[in-house]
């Protein structure tokens, strides 16, 4: 989605340094800059001229709490709730930026700020507040590739939009969204998407490499940097080399790991353990979490320095129950491809069952859907499914291996892969909450999961 190069930015802030900085910032890369020194200004502009985006400051006065930036944001909200606006925030000031974003901001940046980053972060919140009338799906497939990606709906189609917007650039991107909303298909489609599309993705979960081989995992090692290391071994960073490195669950990074990713990130230099030499980098980074990422950083969970290394584009996926129109699509696309993998021939569902799938929860987003389809599918065996067959295959479920079965004849190994298997569905795969459910560490879980052969299920965080 192209941006309009004339678009009109309103720049509202009490430092004049910063208003005439901004202001030919914006000139400089093609927008029409407008000033307000004041609240009272802002509004009074607003009320007689049209504009595209607001730059915010939280404070114009000797305050600094941010009440008047959350006031000003209000009435902006009140007045123009279409209105895009990114507010600035100075440094070590997240929690006021959270508060921010859920009064209703489109995103925020820190002062000082990078000129580059901050042209980047407005093209792209200008492209996402487009009218829903935007391109068609069809349209934005002929420009980009989206294959994998099924849907329709208006939010799906923002989120296309800024895709193909920041696909080109080696902007840092941030992919929030509940666990089994598709994040990695997302992160896939801005890698295929970019310059760096011949060049590899790799992509690591954060929350399965542990403490004490980060460092080899990511940066790798020489041989002899420590026991085990017979040869070298090129890490991650090192593999993404000229391409994508995808770090999913970034949120259970630990603070220790913290500071060696951002290292990385700050000069774009690395060391493999036991070199005595550091390597450039050339990565394009994007990162995804079910978590709200902003909220650790103000309970001090995830470091301020590093959030803002990794968010300066961030693009939130919908639940599908906020996308129920797309549901008659995804399950078609899903059913044709089970059937295809298990050689079953074409298989249709009715209107009926159709109309009952859309009208379900699905708190596993579309990892759940998929589940019940490719249950269904396998215990029903027809060419067309019906709702009758989705309830019969539920109920099937129970019976034969839900929560009240008992665990008598089974052996303790039995036992426990039972109740890892009971705490992946009711978690819909969310390792972090099972983890918490089973008393055990992330680490002491994967071990588990591997030993009885569930890995795959278990690691699998993002929906198809």
């Amino acid at each position: 989605m192209q941006v309009t190069p004339s678009a009109r930015v309103l720049v509202v802030d009490d430092d004049g340094a910063v208003l005439v900085s901004l202001a030919l910032l914006l000139k400089q890369s093609g927008f029409e800059p407008l000033r307000a020194a004041s609240a009272a200004e802002a509004l009074a502009l607003l009320a007689r001229e049209p504009v595209d985006l607001v730059l915010q400051d939280m404070n114009f006065s000797l305050q600094t709490g941010g009440e008047e930036g959350l006031a000003l944001l209000a009435q902006l909200r009140e007045r123009h709730p279409a209105l895009p606006v990114l507010l600035m925030t100075a440094w070590g000031s997240i929690g006021l930026a959270v508060a921010g974003i859920k009064a209703g901001a489109a995103n925020f940046f820190t002062k000082p700020w990078d000129n580059a980053q901050l042209i980047e972060l407005v093209r792209a919140t200008l492209a996402l507040s487009s009218p829903a009338s935007g391109p068609s799906r069809r349209a934005m497939d002929e420009q980009f590739d989206f294959s994998g990606i099924v849907g329709e709906h208006p939010k799906l189609l923002r989120v296309l939009a800024t895709i193909g917007q920041v696909a080109r650039t080696r902007a840092p991107v941030m992919i929030l969204g509940e666990s089994g909303t598709g994040k990695e298909l997302v992160a896939d489609a801005i890698h295929r998407n970019s310059p760096r599309a011949a060049q590899a993705i790799v992509k690591i979960n954060m929350g399965a490499i542990t403490s004490t081989l980060f460092e080899s995992e990511l940066f790798g090692h020489v041989r002899g940097a420590f026991t085990d290391a017979r040869s070298d071994r090129k890490g991650h960073v090192a593999s993404a080399e000229g391409g994508t490195l995808f770090l999913d669950e970034i949120g259970e990074l630990n603070r220790g790991d913290q500071v060696k990713l951002l290292r990385v990130l700050q000069d774009g230099r690395y060391q493999p353990v036991g070199a005595s030499r550091s390597e450039q980098a050339d990565v394009r980074v994007v990162s995804a979490t079910n978590r709200e990422l902003a909220e650790l950083v103000a309970g001090g969970e995830f470091r301020e320095d590093l959030f803002y290394r990794l968010n300066l584009i961030t693009i939130r996926l919908p639940p599908l129950r906020e996308r129920r129109s797309d549901i008659p699509l995804l399950a078609r696309h899903i059913v044709g491809k089970v059937a295809a993998s298990y050689g079953l021939g074409e298989v249709s569902l009715t209107s009926q069952a159709l109309d009952w799938l859309s009208s379900q929860s699905w708190p596993g987003n579309i990892r759940q859907l998929k589940q019940t389809l490719e249950r269904t599918l396998l215990l029903v065996d027809k060419a067309q499914l019906t709702q009758a067959d989705f309830i019969a295959a539920g109920q099937l479920d129970e019976a034969g291996g839900g929560a009240r079965l008992g665990v008598d004849g089974m052996t303790l190994e039995q036992v426990e892969r039972h109740m890892i298997e009971q705490a992946l569905a009711q978690h819909t795969g969310n390792i972090s909450r099972v983890a918490k459910t089973l008393g055990l560490s992330r680490t002491a879980l994967y071990r588990r999961l591997e030993r009885h052969g569930l890995g795959e299920i278990g690691t699998n965080e993002e929906g198809a």
